[in-house]
């Protein structure tokens, strides 16, 4: 049989090309030979079914048999014709048993050509939705529709446990000019596993999972799976309503981060992972008894490798099957806020993993990257840059960022290393980057989709904040973009994150040496709306836990802790602190065992978590410690230039309530009658001393009340004479109201 033949079959011929495309499978368009076709006789209907034994045509409104389809010269390839039109489906007979189903190439055009242009141009809000594996009924047949971007490719098939991964069973339809490949397979059920067999250039790639997936399979098993739609019934309306006066810049903000799968185990350090419905019933309480406003999930979308911690993600739109079903995962956030607590998650559109069945050359190409390992390779993580600038990819970064905020009511997207977003040069010798088109180094792609996408946020999901984890000076991180700027919520301080840990780091006595690293940071707190964040990346990687990078003896580490966390919460900024660091944990973090939970049995470490608590108490209530955290009229140095002793003292106020005087001994040395300047006369109570007895302090310090003298002192009339703990920060309030 050569290429120019015809098979004939009882008058039924199909050239042999095509035939011998089906069999390699080659074919570039199955549509043009499989199912029904006119020909002026009657309804001509083909199917490819390698390895079948027989096929019969059924009615699909009687179920009577119209005849055995016959099989001509390629095994697998049966024809048949019916002398009218009419609706029908397949009785195949496998060696292994009998199916029975509709013919998937009987269905016309699947994706509307508006959800395709709205794709090609990078503007679908509902890839999650739209593309992937959706469950659907078409002219009254149940099943599944798929559908993936693969425009390099020569051929794209389903393969699944449903036709035993054979890629010649479901080739499927191109719709040019958009390169997205779509199939309608009748009878699937939700939970069925699936990839698809892509045929590039260049030969046949490893199985890829679907970029659009809603449900996969948990670890090490790489397929997606057919979701069940989410449907959840959510009960959240209240928080809903209230979450754009919870999230205004005015108001307090204290964010736990974690990591779900090591917070806590079922059965101890080395027991097993918490679902999702045992991580509310555990953690929620704990949060809400804390006082933390939010919670911040180091990412959950599905990663192949634990030991990325989540960053190195393969799945934008699908929640790791490690915790549960997308439903547990909506039931949860449900959960956290009926007991009014946020949930954001950190989410990656930075880069991607370099695992085969994953978007690396999806299609045999530098689909979802660029093609230059200049541009499109992060020699760093081993992994692949998004091309933000190819509207397909901007598109697919947007959707899976409202997927989050919209479907499953997350309250924020942390954006993970924006910086090396920002810059070509990112972590590259001079040599190894390619220049914009103006020859600088911004990457200016990536910077559209920032805006773009703080853009549509603030439109599509009211409430919902985006923060950006940025390390360098870029200007104008979270100023509008009307302003010029890149339209971000908050913007994470590493400079002060870096400068303090320095600072508390240095043993007590070469402080005086350092005193610049505290006065620093508010040179340029107001600058942008900041987070200030002592996160996961501070507890890792030999740079010890927050209580071991204390200088001192044991009580010293912890006087050092108390301070330094207090220090923390009195400093303008929203807050965010790791897991473990409440309860003073001595290990550094590690990703396969829970946290320390042990280490409350003994009063210093219930102290510190007792004084987290009261902390965040205090935060929430007292408004000068909050509502003007982005403006400088929310502080007042009082004493900034003691770099003799190290004692800090500032004012903070707000447009509500009395200001709150704070003072800091990063000494051990007690100072009894220390005198600050203050600007108001009267009565100072004491709101926090966290030298105090029930944080498993030494108990020095002020006593409860102290009144202010008319002796002149930091530029003020009056001040007050105060007894500062070693190590330790005193919080007061002025008893006679405001300014």
């Amino acid at each position: 049989m050569t290429a120019g033949q015809t098979i004939e079959h009882n008058g039924l011929q199909i050239a042999a090309v095509d035939a011998q495309a089906l069999v390699r499978a080659e074919h570039t368009n199955p549509f043009s030979i499989l199912g029904p076709h006119e020909d002026g006789e009657g309804l001509i209907i083909r199917t490819y079914q390698p390895n079948a034994i027989r096929v019969e045509l059924l009615s699909a409104e009687t179920g009577e048999s119209l005849g055995e389809m016959d099989q001509p010269q390629v095994p697998g390839l049966f024809v048949a014709r019916l002398p009218v039109k009419q609706k029908y489906r397949f009785r195949i007979r496998w060696a292994g048993g009998i199916q029975e189903t509709e013919d998937p190439y009987s269905f016309g055009m699947l994706l509307g050509e508006m959800d395709l242009y709205l794709f090609a141009e990078g503007n679908h809000r509902e890839l999650g939705q739209c593309l992937g594996a959706q469950l659907m009924t078409i002219d009254g047949v149940p099943g599944v529709r798929f559908a993936v971007w693969a425009p390099n490719a020569r051929r794209v098939s389903v393969v699944g446990n449903f036709n035993s991964w054979d890629g010649r069973r479901h080739p499927m339809r191109l719709r040019h000019p958009t390169g997205v490949w779509e199939l309608f397979i009748p009878r699937l059920q939700p939970g069925e596993i699936y990839k698809y067999e892509i045929l590039g250039q260049h030969g046949i790639l490893p199985l890829k999972a679907d970029p659009f997936a809603l449900r996969t399979q948990a670890p090490p098993d790489t397929s997606s799976v057919v979701a069940d739609p989410l449907n959840y019934s959510w009960s959240d309306h209240e928080w809903m309503e209230q979450r754009q006066q919870r999230h205004a810049h005015t108001a307090p903000m204290s964010i736990y981060e974690l990591h779900v799968g090591s917070w806590q185990k079922e059965g101890g350090a080395d027991g097993r992972t918490l679902s999702w419905h045992e991580l509310g019933e555990r953690l929620i309480p704990y949060i809400k008894d804390l006082g933390f406003t939010h919670i911040e999930l180091m990412p959950i979308m599905e990663h192949p490798f634990g030991g990325s911690w989540g960053y190195q993600l393969l799945s934008q739109f699908a929640p790791s099957a490690r915790y549960g079903s997308p439903h547990d995962f909506a039931a949860f956030i449900d959960a956290c806020h009926r007991a009014e607590i946020g949930v954001i998650l950190d989410w990656v559109p930075a880069h991607f993993p370099t695992d085969e069945h994953g978007l690396a050359r999806f299609d045999g190409t530098a689909l979802f990257e660029y093609e230059h390992p200049f541009e499109g390779f992060h020699q760093d993580w081993d992994t692949y840059i998004y091309n933000l600038g190819r509207t397909e990819v901007h598109g697919y970064m947007l959707a899976s960022g409202l997927h989050w905020l919209r479907h499953f009511h997350v309250d924020g997207l942390r954006v993970d290393a924006v910086a090396s977003m920002l810059y070509r040069d990112y972590s590259r010798k001079h040599d190894e980057w390619i220049p914009n088109r103006y020859g600088g180094r911004e990457n200016l792609e990536a910077i559209d989709f920032l805006r773009h996408l703080n853009d549509v946020v603030a439109t599509e999901a009211p409430g919902a904040l985006v923060i950006a984890e940025e390390s360098t000076a870029w200007p104008g991180v979270s100023q509008p973009t009307r302003e010029g700027g890149l339209g971000f919520a908050y913007k994470w301080n590493m400079g002060w994150m870096h400068d303090s840990l320095k600072y508390i780091s240095e043993d007590s006595i070469n402080r005086r040496y350092h005193h610049n690293l505290v006065t620093f940071g508010l040179d340029y707190a107001f600058s942008e709306q900041f987070v200030l964040p002592i996160s996961h990346d501070e507890v890792v990687h030999g740079k010890r836990s927050l209580l071991d990078k204390m200088p001192g003896d044991r009580w010293q580490k912890f006087a050092n802790l108390r301070a330094y966390l207090s220090f923390m919460w009195t400093h303008p900024g929203k807050k965010l602190l790791f897991m473990g660091c409440e309860i003073g944990a001595w290990r550094e973090w590690n990703h396969d065992a829970e946290l320390d939970w042990y280490l409350l049995r003994y009063s210093e470490h219930q102290g510190v978590q007792t004084l987290v608590k009261d902390l965040n108490n205090l935060y929430r209530n007292e408004p000068a410690l909050h509502e003007w955290d982005g403006r400088p009229e929310g502080f007042q140095w009082l004493i900034g230039d003691d770099a003799a002793n190290s004692v800090f003292a500032w004012l903070r106020s707000g447009e509500h309530g009395v200001p709150v005087l704070v003072i800091h001994n990063f000494t051990p040395m007690p100072r009894n009658g220390y005198r600050v300047g203050v600007p108001m006369g009267g009565v100072w109570s004491l709101l926090l001393n966290s030298d105090a007895e029930h944080y498993a302090g030494s108990n020095a310090g002020t006593q409860s009340e102290v009144r202010t003298e008319e002796i002149v002192s930091h530029g003020e009339a009056q001040s007050l004479s105060l007894d500062l703990p070693p190590l330790g920060t005193l919080i007061l309030r002025p008893e006679s109201g405001g300014f």
